[in-house]
């Protein structure tokens, strides 16, 4: 009976040492992941993993709800001219103050024309737009062929009664050409909204500068989508939009004021541009536009840490201390993740 009594004595204490080393670790861990959440700029109260939240409200006894600290990172590709439109270069985070909701806010750093693209070029595929078809091609071509460098990727969407996916994203840029040159003579309604809000949300989960570009008089006659719908996914996807509007006229009455408008829109809304050319020369150098913006841009970025988790835009301004006249085109806000 001694015997075994000292044996059940020994393991209540083998057991006990063994709990105390497991919370001693748990301990450890959680200092050292404060420490290097310290050392990056990150809130140590981010959530644990499941297993360690698990394991810790089991070792205090607690079943409290975990708290989230939820840190978003905004892109903000801008342009930035003089007072006569030539590009600033050369600037560096100190130059930038961004404000939030009129709150001054941190920049965490900065990237110039090296960050990859990530473009979706769609392209207008409907009859509407038939006399312009082959001028709007060649220029396409030559603008792929300008702009698309071995670390950039574009996808060709063709948007007509429904939109589709014509070559998916890849920096070859003669599949680019060949998918370009097997569109068929232009027909069908036109489902640009649709298309827009198909290109965003192809490009979302990839890595790089989102940007759309439309080829288009910007003319919509059957989409499902509504336009407010449109707006809040690009914003949503990161996408800078650009716009090769075709079939300008000077006659306001020939033109679609709406479609306009709404090109002009999602442009300022997402610090992209809108060209209108009137003939091939104008329409080569708006391709030309384009590529040499892209090319100048400044990447911001952002840590969103401190925002509520209430699903709300939050208007971003962005201004150059060092240049107080230089003239900056960029995103308008971001939405806050929602809770």
């Amino acid at each position: 009976m001694s015997v075994l009594c000292a044996l059940c004595a020994l393991w209540l204490v083998t057991s006990g040492l063994a709990q105390s080393g497991r919370r001693v670790a748990n301990k450890k861990d959680s200092d050292r992941r404060s420490n290097a959440a310290r050392a990056v700029g990150v809130d140590s109260r981010a959530e644990p993993t499941r297993s360690e939240a698990k394991a810790d409200r089991a070792s205090s006894g607690e079943d409290d709800e975990v708290v989230r600290i939820v840190s978003r990172l905004v892109p903000i590709p801008a342009s930035v001219t003089d007072e006569a439109g030539r590009p600033l270069v050369g600037l560096q985070i100190r130059d930038f103050e961004l404000r939030v909701d009129g709150e001054v806010k941190p920049i965490a750093e900065l990237a110039h024309a090296e960050s990859p693209v990530r473009m979706a070029l769609l392209f207008d595929n409907s009859a509407s737009i038939t006399a312009a078809r082959e001028f709007e091609k060649r220029a396409a071509i030559a603008f792929l062929r300008r702009i698309v460098r071995p670390i950039d990727q574009a996808a060709l969407f063709s948007v007509a009664t429904t939109t589709e996916l014509m070559q998916p994203l890849t920096n070859d840029v003669e599949r680019l050409v060949r998918a370009i040159e097997s569109f068929g003579k232009p027909t069908g309604a036109t489902a640009l909204l649709d298309g827009i809000a198909q290109a965003a949300a192809y490009l979302r989960p990839h890595v790089g500068r989102h940007v759309i570009v439309i080829i288009s008089d910007g003319a919509d006659t059957i989409s499902d989508t509504s336009f407010e719908s449109v707006l809040n996914q690009v914003v949503v996807s990161d996408c800078q939009v650009y716009a090769v509007q075709t079939g300008w006229s000077d006659n306001p009455n020939l033109r679609d004021l709406v479609a306009e408008r709404r090109l002009q829109e999602l442009a300022v809304q997402t610090g992209g541009a809108v060209y209108a050319p009137r003939n091939q020369g104008e329409l080569d150098l708006a391709f030309a536009e384009i590529a040499a913006d892209l090319a100048q841009q400044y990447l911001l970025s952002y840590y969103a840490t401190d925002d509520p988790s209430d699903g709300r835009f939050r208007r971003i301004t962005l201004t150059v201390r060092s240049h107080p006249a230089a003239r900056v085109r960029t995103r308008r806000g971001y939405y806050a993740p929602r809770s």
